[in-house]
C-alpha cells in the first residue's frame, strides 16, 4: 500500500501520469474479473419409474427424471456440487463440453475416481468458447438405463448475434430406448458375457405415449409464435427418428454449431447427439403429437407426446406422420439427410469472430487413424473392441496414472494400431491409450463392417463430420469430402458397411475418451482415450490437478507431483 500511495502522490502533479494510473487500475480490474459462476446442488436418489408398465429403479437427481436444467452462457463457470445417495459409486460426464485444459473434470471413470456412496464432489468446469445444446449422464457401469441424465444449455452471450429471431419459449426433449430391467440386472448380463439385446420400447422425457392416451402437454403454444426444440438422444443403443404432426421444423443448431436453416419434416437423431429446431404454431388451433420412431430395427418401436395449444379445441388426429422407409433405401434416406447439414458460415458463434473464418479443409493433415469395431469373445464372454483392442478401465484411473507417472506399471500406449492390423476376429482385452501430438491435425476414419449402426463421441473435442458413404475407405474417397462447410460436432453415426470421417486439431491438453455410445459396446470395450500432453507442461495448455480431486486406488497417499507453472 505504501508503493501505491507513492505513485499516487507521484502521479497526483501531471496529468498523463494520472490517466496512465488510471489505465494501469482498470486494467489490473479488468485481468482478476472472473467470469460469471452459476450453482447447483444435486441429491442423486433410485425413485421408481415404469413408463411402459413395469417398474423398477431410476436414477433421479433432486427427485426428478429428466434432472435440473444447467442453464448458463458461453464462459461460465458452472460449479455442480454432487450429493451420491444411491449404494454404488457414481459420476456424472458432461456430453458435449469440451472442458478446455480440464480432464480432470471429465467424469468418466479414466479420468476420475468415483464418488462413493454417502459422499459427494463437488466438480467446477467452465464452458469456455462454447454455445449449444447438450447433456449430461452418469458414465459409470450401466446407470445411464437408469436415467440420470439432463439438459446442459450453452447460450450465446449478449453481444454475439444468434442467426434467428429470439423464440417465444424453448423446451428439451430427451428421446431415448427403455429398459424394463433394472441397471444392475442388465450390468449382470455383461458381465456374465450375455448381450442385453433389444430396449423393451421408447420413451420421450422419462415417459411412454400411445395415441389416445390422456397426457400432459409437452409444450404449449400460442398461435403464430416460435418455438425453439432442443432435442438429444439420451438412449442406450437406438437411432430414433422424430417428428411433430401437422408441422414442419428449421434445424437451427447441431452441437453446438448454428447450422444453414434446412426446412425437414422429420429427422433421425443417433444416440449421443443433439440439435436444435425451430418449430411455429401455424396451425388450427388443437393438439398434435410429437412422434418418435426407432431406426433401423426389425420390430419397430414408438410413442409419442402431446403438443397443444392455448385454447385449443380438438383432439390430435390418430393417424401420425409415416417415419422415413426403415431398409437399405431408409440408410440412403439418412445419409442423405447427413450430407444436407452444412454449417452456417455467416453466423457468429462463442467467439466473436465468424465460424467460417476457421478454413479447416486446407491444413495438412498430419495422421490419419482407421478405427475399425469388432465384436467377439475373450474367455468365453461377448467383448466389443476398435482395431482389436478392448478397452478395459484399470483400478485406477488412467488419468491419475499418468499424472503420477505410473504408466509403465499399469498399462502400455498405443496397444492399438493406427489402423487394423492381423486377425480381426482376434481381441486383446488391456487399457487402450494412444499417444497424441499437442495441436496435430488429425483425420479419423470410422469403418463399420457390422449390420448395426454405431455411432461416436469424442470428448474434449469438436471435429468437422466431412464425410459419410457406404463401403469401405480409401485415401481416394478424401476427394468427396466437404471440406468447406462441414458441421463442427463431437458425434458421428456409422451406417452398416459404411463409414464416416471426421477432422480435428488436438490442441486440448489432457486425456480423452473416444467411445461408441452405444453403452452396451462402451461398456464392453468399444472405446479408448486419447493421451494429449503438452511437452511445454504449462499451465497455459493443461490445468492443474484440483484441490479437491478424489483420489483412490495405487495414487491414494501418494505425494503430489510438482505442479505445473506459468
Amino acid at each position: 500500500m505504501q508503493k501505491i500511495n507513492s505513485i499516487m502522490e507521484g502521479a497526483c502533479g501531471n496529468k498523463m501520469g494520472m490517466v496512465f494510473l488510471l489505465w494501469l487500475f482498470a486494467a489490473a480490474l479488468v485481468v482478476k474479473a472472473e467470469d460469471p459462476y452459476v450453482f447447483f446442488d444435486w441429491k442423486v436418489t433410485y425413485g421408481k419409474l415404469s413408463p411402459l408398465g413395469v417398474a423398477k429403479d431410476a436414477i433421479l437427481i433432486n427427485g426428478k427424471l429428466p434432472g435440473p436444467t444447467i442453464n448458463s452462457t458461453s464462459n461460465n463457470n458452472i460449479v455442480i456440487n454432487v450429493f451420491n445417495e444411491l449404494d454404488e459409486p457414481l459420476l456424472f460426464h458432461w456430453n458435449g463440453i469440451q472442458q478446455r485444459k480440464n480432464s480432470w473434470q471429465d467424469g468418466m471413470p479414466g479420468t476420475m475416481c468415483p464418488i462413493m456412496p454417502g459422499t459427494n464432489y463437488t466438480y467446477h468446469y467452465q464452458v469456455k468458447d462454447q454455445i449449444g445444446t447438450h447433456f449430461y449422464f452418469p458414465s459409470t457401469d450401466l446407470h445411464r438405463s437408469a436415467g440420470g441424465y439432463g439438459a446442459l444449455t450453452v447460450h450465446s452471450r449478449e453481444l454475439i448475434p444468434v442467426p434467428f429471431d429470439w423464440p417465444a419459449d424453448e423446451f428439451y426433449i430427451f428421446l431415448s430406448d427403455w429398459y424394463n430391467k433394472g441397471h444392475k440386472e442388465l450390468k449382470k448380463t455383461l458381465d456374465d458375457g450375455q448381450t442385453i439385446a433389444r430396449p423393451n420400447g421408447l420413451v420421450i422425457n422419462a415417459k411412454h405415449g400411445e395415441v389416445g392416451d390422456k397426457m400432459e402437454p409437452l409444450a404449449t403454444f400460442e398461435a403464430g409464435k416460435t418455438y425453439r426444440f432442443r432435442v438429444c438422444n439420451v438412449g442406450m443403443r437406438t437411432s430414433i427418428n422424430f417428428r411433430f404432426q401437422g408441422h414442419n421444423m428449421v434445424l437451427v443448431e447441431m452441437e453446438g454449431s448454428h447450422t444453414v436453416q434446412n426446412d425437414y419434416d422429420s429427422l433421425d437423431l443417433h444416440t449421443g447427439q443433439c440439435l436444435s429446431v425451430l418449430v411455429t404454431a401455424d396451425q388450427e388451433p388443437k393438439d398434435y403429437y410429437l412422434v418418435a420412431t426407432s431406426r433401423f430395427f426389425k420390430q419397430q418401436l414408438s410413442t409419442v407426446a402431446l403438443i397443444s395449444y392455448a385454447n385449443g379445441k380438438g383432439a390430435a388426429a390418430a393417424e401420425l406422420p409415416p417415419p422415413p422407409p426403415d431398409n437399405t433405401e431408409g440408410i440412403a434416406w439418412s445419409i442423405n439427410q447427413f450430407r444436407s447439414f452444412r454449417w452456417n458460415l455467416t453466423a457468429s458463434a462463442a467467439r466473436p469472430n465468424p465460424q467460417g473464418s476457421y478454413h479447416y479443409g486446407q491444413i495438412e493433415i498430419t495422421r490419419t487413424l482407421k478405427l475399425v469395431n469388432t465384436k467377439g469373445e475373450e474367455g468365453g464372454k461377448l467383448r466389443y473392441a476398435i482395431n482389436g483392442v478392448s478397452h478395459k478401465d484399470p483400478d485406477t484411473p488412467l488419468k491419475l496414472i499418468e499424472y503420477f507417472e505410473m504408466a509403465d506399471k499399469v498399462f502400455k500406449y498405443d496397444l492399438m494400431p493406427d489402423e487394423p492390423a492381423g486377425d480381426a476376429s482376434k481381441i486383446t482385452v488391456a487399457p487402450n491409450v494412444k499417444n497424441a501430438t499437442f495441436r496435430n491435425f488429425v483425420e479419423i476414419i470410422f469403418e463399420n463392417h457390422e449390420k448395426v449402426i454405431q455411432s461416436y463421441h469424442i470428448n474434449g473435442y469438436s471435429f468437422f463430420a466431412v464425410a459419410i458413404e457406404p463401403g469401405k475407405w480409401s485415401p481416394e474417397k478424401r476427394k468427396n469430402y466437404n471440406l468447406v462447410d462441414a458441421t463442427s460436432r463431437h458425434n458421428i453415426q456409422v451406417y452398416p458397411n459404411s463409414w464416416a470421417a471426421v477432422m480435428t486439431t488436438l490442441d486440448n491438453a489432457g486425456l480423452w475418451n473416444v467411445r461408441s455410445e452405444m453403452w452396451e459396446r462402451f461398456y464392453l470395450g468399444q472405446q479408448f482415450y486419447f493421451s494429449v500432453l503438452s511437452p511445454a507442461r504449462s499451465l497455459r495448455d493443461e490445468y492443474n490437478i484440483p484441490d479437491n480431486q478424489l483420489l483412490c486406488g495405487a495414487v491414494k497417499g501418494k505425494p503430489m507431483p510438482k505442479p505445473y507453472t506459468i
